[in-house]
């Protein structure tokens, strides 16, 4: 069993509330953004899509290899079993996608026609008000699922290397944006009501810090070599699914394959940068 002291556990806490609640910020930006252009939001999307796929490669399977290396003394097998799980975590970020419908979950990229709804606030025009209310409370519970694993990856990370946890908690933060949007939107113009829209955004959030509490507490009785190599690979996989599968596209959406590239090169490029400095300090 591996302690796990309280100046790693709350940092790393703290780091998870703050990826999970900035889903709040998402629906005030909604509500009082003038600015038509979503560019900056496709940046910040490629950003943390970068950074993602950075440290799950060069950090974070790495440590799972590592682990199962020390087990079984043999780089081939650690390698293998990091693999293994590396896999299984995409595999379980796919059933997850799979089992919630295409239009209310928040890792299907909007099409041209609902993205210019969405952010030119005409949805009365397409659905009536109750479908509008059931889109966001729908996509809220989604959100939620989604965060949950989400937020594990978050914490698992922070509490290996804050200063990575830092950077990720950042890429999480940007990438919970958008589902911010998503949530409150519909439930805003449904009922002409910020504070009840802005409170189910803000409450779906709330499921990233669970969901590093609950994973915490089951894995620390277990909590050695053998389970920090599953949990790195796994978590190494969640990160990469939620990058190719939801902020690229979104990226995408929001911009174009300019201002994604360009996220994509500077979230790779602090990434490394931070994992540069911690190795001097």
């Amino acid at each position: 069993m591996i302690d796990v002291t309280l100046e790693q556990f709350i940092p790393a806490f703290l780091l998870t509330l703050f990826a999970g609640l900035s889903t709040g910020f998402g629906a005030l930006i909604a509500f009082f953004s003038k600015n038509k252009s979503h560019t900056f939001l496709s940046i910040g999307l490629g950003f943390s899509a970068g950074v993602m796929v950075y440290v799950s490669f060069v950090e974070i399977l790495y440590k799972s290899k590592m682990a199962f290396t020390t087990i079984y003394a043999s780089p081939i097998i650690g390698e293998s079993f990091a693999l293994v799980c590396f896999f299984g975590g995409i595999g379980m970020s796919a059933i997850i996608d799979r089992l919630i419908p295409d239009d209310v979950n928040p890792h299907e990229p909007k099409s041209n026609k609902e993205l210019s709804v969405l952010k030119e606030g005409n949805q009365h025009s397409v659905l009536k008000d109750s479908a509008l209310k059931r889109t966001g409370i729908f996509t809220a519970l989604a959100i939620g699922i989604h965060n949950f694993p989400e937020g594990f990856a978050t914490f698992i990370a922070a509490l290996e290397n804050v200063h990575v946890g830092v950077t990720i908690a950042l890429a999480i933060a940007i990438h919970n944006i958008p589902e911010g949007m998503a949530v409150s939107l519909p439930i805003y113009h449904a009922t002409g009501n910020r504070k009840s829209a802005f409170w189910y955004a803000f409450i779906s959030g709330l499921a990233e810090p669970v969901g590093a509490l609950v994973g915490f507490f089951l894995l620390l009785p277990i909590m050695g070599e053998l389970t920090l190599g599953v949990t790195f690979g796994i978590v190494a996989g969640i990160m990469v699914y939620i990058s190719f599968d939801e902020l690229l596209p979104s990226a995408r959406v929001y911009g174009n394959a300019h201002t994604t590239i360009l996220g994509i090169v500077l979230g790779m490029m602090v990434m490394a940068v931070s994992l540069v400095a911690f190795k001097l300090i």
